[in-house]
């Protein structure tokens, strides 16, 4: 006898009281996302007007969007975000696969797990916390690296790294590296656990010393994770802010602004807030990630046959 399929709204009614502790622990998550993602978007009408302080707004249709195809500071603030999230999203995997085989060869347990420990904690520190401490070790005036520069003779002048347009991006890529490499190498560790010992005294048997071995069974091993991690970030490479903001200056501009910081001193931190057109350079970079997501999803199905939505 067939089972009488479900509907109707006693149906209904009957799973959400079925479930509904789940339901519960739910709404606090439901009532933030309406609140600090949904309700937002009704700002995004901003981009339409031209907003000026203590008279009403006036409506002025593409004009906003118009300006920012013109405004070469906007793209230059495109292109930096662009560069910056590309490189330091390939550096951190490339870092990240290292670092994760290395740890992965340490044979003594207590010792690999120190190692893991000293590694993962600078991703616990505060972006705040953490430009404050560079700030400090290469300051120009009696900070670490530069003294350490100036008695072995490699410089004669202090640098000011987070000062000078050529060390600035060097200097980011570092820092931001030795804050979030170990928290990187989590999901490729979890990835070499999977892979079957068996290879490995196969190898061995064959004559492979460690290095073929991590070559030929490794690497390809962890190739499916390295493709996804890679498709997964790549929906995120505008979404860059926290670190830049508390690391840049007005005299690094030019090669640090990004679409966040630009999109911020525009609206926030300006002596005439330009609320309107700033909302239309969100819009744009909000238009662009969506595209990059739906990219992501795409080529996520195609790769492992599921998407990421």
């Amino acid at each position: 006898m067939k089972k009488k399929p479900l509907g109707g709204k006693s149906d209904l009614r009957t799973r959400i009281w079925k479930y509904r502790y789940f339901y519960i622990m739910f709404l606090p998550v439901l009532v933030a996302l309406i609140l600090f993602y949904y309700l937002p978007m009704v700002g995004i009408r901003f981009a339409f007007y031209k907003y000026t302080p203590f008279a009403p707004p006036t409506f002025v249709g593409m004009a906003n969007f118009k300006r920012l195809w013109s405004t070469p500071s906007f793209w230059t603030a495109f292109r930096n975000t662009l560069e910056i999230s590309l490189v330091n999203l390939f550096l951190s995997m490339i870092i990240s696969i290292v670092v994760a085989l290395l740890i992965n060869e340490i044979g003594h347990l207590r010792l690999k797990k120190t190692v893991q420990t000293i590694i993962y904690l600078p991703h616990f520190l505060s972006w705040v916390v953490v430009a404050s401490i560079f700030m400090i070790v290469l300051s120009p005036q009696g900070g670490f690296v530069n003294q350490v520069l100036l008695s072995l003779g490699i410089i004669k002048e202090p640098i000011y790294f987070l000062a000078e347009e050529k060390w600035w991006r060097p200097v980011y890529f570092f820092i931001s590296r030795w804050k979030e490499t170990g928290w990187g190498t989590i999901i490729y560790l979890a990835t070499l656990t999977s892979i079957s010992p068996e290879l490995y005294e196969a190898a061995s048997i064959d004559g492979a010393g460690r290095f073929k071995q991590t070559l030929y069974i490794t690497i390809p091993s962890i190739m499916n994770t390295v493709i996804i991690v890679l498709i997964l970030n790549l929906a995120k490479v505008l979404n860059l802010f926290e670190s830049v903001f508390v690391l840049y200056n007005p005299l690094v501009y030019h090669v640090s602004d990004v679409i966040q910081t630009y999109v911020y001193r525009l609206a926030l931190n300006a002596n005439a807030p330009d609320y309107g057109f700033s909302t239309a350079v969100g819009l744009f970079k909000s238009v662009v990630s969506c595209m990059l997501v739906l990219f992501s999803n795409w080529a996520s199905k195609k790769v492992r046959g599921r998407g990421i939505l």
